[in-house]
């Protein structure tokens, strides 16, 4: 039995997905299982970037490379490897994966996630993913919360899928999502206040002043930590997420990753609607230069996303 309702997935690209999908439902079980199983949120290390991987990390990365071998993917790119492995030559499509985003999260029950994207396959490995984000044919993310859900886009509309506890296969639950144009919260990590940029001090103290100030309304504010966590609420009912460039050494990029999170979100959150930028520019007009390379990302609502755009202009 396929792991997920085929009807509006391209024929082309059911096998990748149905990988994916199987890969995700078996993914969802083992955290399910919190500390019944293994500790998932010990520290086993450091990726290439440096940063620290929990034991699901690496989990769902072994896991996601299985599944998609399976499914004659020809190369695979992910967070957590330092280079691109080729799985079966002559495979058609190349797919890039954070396979656990959100991992800080692990142990504290909160939504996190798988996001990925795919694209038709070059015959270099680098070079199937060093290219315009405007290129990707898929992407999505299955979030791993209260349900297990699979948002996903061919590139007309955004798809959301729920996992059925009773059959084990993803059911479409929204055939096209529509993310609000306008927007009554914003997220960014108010920790890092003091390193922003005036243009995003900006922004948040416009939103701070609510309904006294030249917005003229009230604006929550939100975090989470796990961006598949963000992205859906923000898909959900709306809202803006910014993860920007700033003053500390290492984050002149910001720190999220162009190939394994800001290219497939931004495609994602576009087809549903939204915007996606660096701050001035549209995302799916920009390339990586490097495998692991970092983007600033500012997402959402479209009059949040065009003010944030204004006030770096």
């Amino acid at each position: 039995m396929p792991a997920i309702d085929p009807a509006h997935i391209p024929a082309k690209l059911f096998p990748v997905i149905d990988a994916l999908c199987t890969t995700g439902a078996e993914v969802s079980r083992i955290i399910a299982r919190g500390p019944l199983g293994q500790a998932l949120g010990a520290g086993v290390g450091e990726n290439s970037d440096g940063d620290q991987q929990k034991a699901l990390d690496v989990l769902a990365d072994e896991m996601f490379e299985a599944g998609l071998r399976g499914a004659g993917v020809r190369f695979y790119a992910s967070e957590e490897q330092e280079e691109v492995l080729s799985l079966v030559p002559g495979g058609r499509y190349a797919v890039a994966a954070d396979p656990l985003d959100g991992s800080s999260n692990i142990d504290v029950n909160v939504t996190i996630g798988t996001i990925f994207s795919v694209f038709e396959a070059k015959e270099g490995a680098d070079e199937s993913f060093l290219r315009p984000a405007s290129e990707q044919v898929a992407a999505g993310y299955i979030a791993y919360g209260p349900q297990c859900l699979l948002a996903v886009t061919f590139g007309d509309g955004t798809q959301l899928y729920v996992l059925d506890p009773d059959t084990g296969a993803f059911a479409l639950a929204e055939e096209k999502m529509a993310l609000p144009e306008a927007a009554s919260e914003f997220s960014i990590n108010a920790s890092n206040r003091r390193h922003w940029t005036a243009p995003v001090l900006a922004y948040v103290e416009e939103n701070e002043a609510g309904i006294e100030g030249a917005k003229g309304k009230n604006m929550n504010f939100r975090w989470v930590g796990s961006l598949v966590a963000e992205t859906h609420r923000i898909l959900t009912r709306g809202g803006t997420f910014l993860y920007p460039s700033d003053a500390r050494s290492g984050y002149e990029a910001g720190r999220l990753r162009m190939v394994y999170e800001v290219a497939p979100m931004a495609f994602l959150v576009e087809q549903a609607g939204g915007l996606a930028t660096d701050g001035v520019t549209p995302i799916l007009s920009l390339s990586a230069e490097k495998l692991h390379e970092r983007r600033p990302f500012v997402f959402g609502s479209r009059q949040e996303v065009e003010r944030i755009r204004k006030l770096h202009d």
